[in-house]
C-alpha cells in the first residue's frame, strides 16, 4: 500500500488540547504514524505548511434531501415551516431529484470539511439518498424518516407503522456496512408529533437489539405543548420513559428541556444534537448547551438542513456553537478548544463511531481535513484551535481525506469523489425548477 506523509503543518489530534508541529503519514485507509516516520518508503509527501491539519468535521445532525429547498422556507417556525413547505417539497421528490439534492450536498458538506454524518431522511427514495452518498465517498450514518401519524402530513409521507418498519429494516439489512464500512443505519423516527406511539415502541425494540436511533426532540415550545396536551409529559421525558435514550440514541436540538430532563439526558448517555443556525432561524431559541456540557450531557453540533440553516457548512456552526453562549453563561462558556470536541470527537460518538473517527490516532481511520490558516482573515495564527474557530471559514479547506481517498485537493473535489461542483449545481437549479420548488 502507499504511505503518504502530511508534511510541515500544525496536527490538531483532538485526542488532547495540544497542536503539534509533526509529520502525520497514512497508508491505505488508516493513519499510521503521528511525529516519527513509520518503516516503509514515503510514497507521496504532501507539504501542508501553513495549514493545520486535523479530524473532519462529523455532523450529527443533518437533511442532505432537503438542499433543493434552500432559500425556499425561510422565516417560518417551525410546525408551519413543516406543513407549508418542508413535507410538500418532500412528498415530491423523486428519484432524479434526490441524486440531484444528495449529490449537491455532498459537494458542499466535502468541500467544506465535513466527512461524516449522521443524516435523517424522508420517507421515500432513501435507496438513491444512500447511494449518491457512498458515491461521493462521504462516511454517513442514515435514517429513513419514520412517519405514520401527524396533523398537516401529505399523503405521500403518511405510511402504515407495518410498511415504515419493514421499509426501515430492509434498508438497514442492505446498506449497513456499505462502502467498507462507510455506510451505517439509525433509525429515524421524524418526531414525536408524526409518529404513533406504536410505532415509536417498535424503535425502541430495535434499539434494544443494538440499533441507532435518530430522532428531533424539545425542538420549540408548540411542538412541546402538543405533546404535553397528548401524552402528560415533556417531550425528552416521555421518549427517556419508553426507553428512547442511551448511547445509541441521538436527539436532535433540545433546545427547551426541564433540569429533570437534562439529569435523564447524562444518566442514559444520551447524545444531542446542537444546530445553533437551524434554532435560531425557526425562532426556536438556545439550546442550554453549556448547562448540558456541565451535567455531563454528550452534545455534538450539527448543521441541520438547507432550508433552515441555509448552508451545511461547520465552521459556522463551530463559531455560532463557541459565541452563542457567552453573553447568558460567560466568555470561557464554551471555548475553541471545547467547540472542537462538538464538531469532532464527539460526533464521532453520537454516530457511534468514536473507535474509527474523530480524532487523528494510530490505528484509525483516515479521514482528515487540511485548513489553510495562512490567509488574511485567519494569519497570525497565534493558537491554532482558536483560528479554526473563530477566523477559519469552509473556503479555507484546501483538502480533505476519507477513508485514506483524497476527495478534495486544493480547494476542488476530485475525480474520487464523483463529483463536479458546475455539474452538480446546474443539475440541482433543473431539479428544483422541474419540481417548482417555491419561495
Amino acid at each position: 500500500m502507499s504511505l503518504t506523509e502530511l508534511r510541515g503543518g500544525v496536527v490538531l489530534t483532538m485526542e488532547d488540547r495540544v497542536a503539534r508541529s509533526v509529520s502525520l503519514f497514512v497508508e491505505g485507509a488508516r493513519i499510521v504514524a503521528i511525529g516519527a516516520a513509520p518503516a516503509g518508503v514515503v510514497n507521496e509527501v504532501v507539504d501542508v505548511s501553513g495549514c493545520v491539519v486535523m479530524p473532519g468535521f462529523v455532523q450529527a445532525h443533518t437533511h442532505v434531501c432537503q438542499t433543493l429547498c434552500r432559500g425556499a422556507a425561510d422565516d417560518l417556525p417551525l410546525l408551519d415551516w413543516l406543513r407549508e413547505r418542508v413535507w410538500p417539497y418532500e412528498a415530491a421528490l423523486d428519484e432524479r431529484a434526490m441524486r440531484a439534492c444528495v449529490r449537491l450536498a455532498a459537494a458542499e458538506l466535502l468541500l467544506g470539511g465535513t466527512t461524516a454524518i449522521l443524516d435523517m431522511g424522508t420517507v421515500h427514495e432513501t435507496d438513491a439518498l444512500t447511494d449518491e452518498l457512498l458515491r461521493a465517498g462521504l462516511r454517513a450514518v442514515v435514517g429513513k424518516a419514520l412517519m405514520d401519524a401527524g396533523e398537516g402530513v401529505p399523503p405521500r409521507l403518511r405510511e402504515t407503522t407495518r410498511h415504515a418498519l419493514d421499509d426501515a429494516d430492509a434498508l438497514a439489512a442492505r446498506w449497513t456496512g456499505a462502502g467498507d464500512g462507510r455506510i451505517g443505519w439509525a433509525y429515524a423516527p421524524r418526531f414525536v408529533l408524526s409518529c404513533t406511539e406504536e410505532l415509536l415502541r417498535a424503535v425502541v425494540e430495535r434499539q434494544r437489539r443494538g440499533a441507532r436511533v435518530h430522532t428531533h426532540a424539545s425542538e420549540q415550545r408548540a411542538e412541546i405543548a402538543l405533546v404535553r396536551a397528548r401524552l402528560g409529559d415533556d417531550n425528552v421525558a416521555w421518549l427517556d420513559g419508553i426507553g428512547m435514550a442511551g448511547d445509541q440514541v441521538v436527539l436532535a436540538h433540545c433546545v427547551h428541556v426541564t433540569e429533570r430532563e437534562i439529569g435523564m439526558l447524562a444518566a442514559r448517555g444520551t447524545h444531542v444534537a446542537h444546530c445553533p443556525s437551524s434554532n435560531l432561524k425557526l425562532a426556536s431559541g438556545i439550546a442550554p448547551v453549556p448547562a448540558l456540557l456541565a451535567a455531563g450531557v454528550r452534545v455534538a453540533l450539527g448543521a441541520d438542513g438547507a432550508p433552515c440553516n441555509n448552508n451545511l457548512d461547520a465552521f459556522h456552526e463551530l463559531r455560532l456553537a463557541a459565541l452563542l453562549h457567552k453573553p447568558a453563561s460567560g466568555a470561557t462558556a464554551i471555548g475553541a478548544w471545547a467547540a472542537l470536541e462538538l464538531a469532532t470527537k464527539n460526533g464521532a460518538a453520537a454516530l457511534g463511531l468514536a473507535s474509527r473517527i474523530g480524532t487523528l490516532e494510530v490505528g484509525k481511520q483516515a479521514d482528515i481535513v487540511v485548513v489553510d490558516v495562512d490567509r488574511p482573515h485567519i494569519a497570525p495564527t497565534v493558537e491554532p484551535a482558536s483560528a479554526i474557530v473563530y477566523a477559519a471559514r469552509a473556503s479555507d479547506v484546501r483538502d480533505v481525506m476519507v477513508d485514506g481517498r483524497w476527495l478534495v485537493r486544493g480547494g476542488r473535489l476530485t475525480d474520487l469523489s464523483g463529483l463536479d461542483a458546475r455539474e452538480v449545481t446546474a443539475r440541482a437549479r433543473e431539479e428544483a425548477r422541474r419540481l417548482a420548488v417555491r419561495g
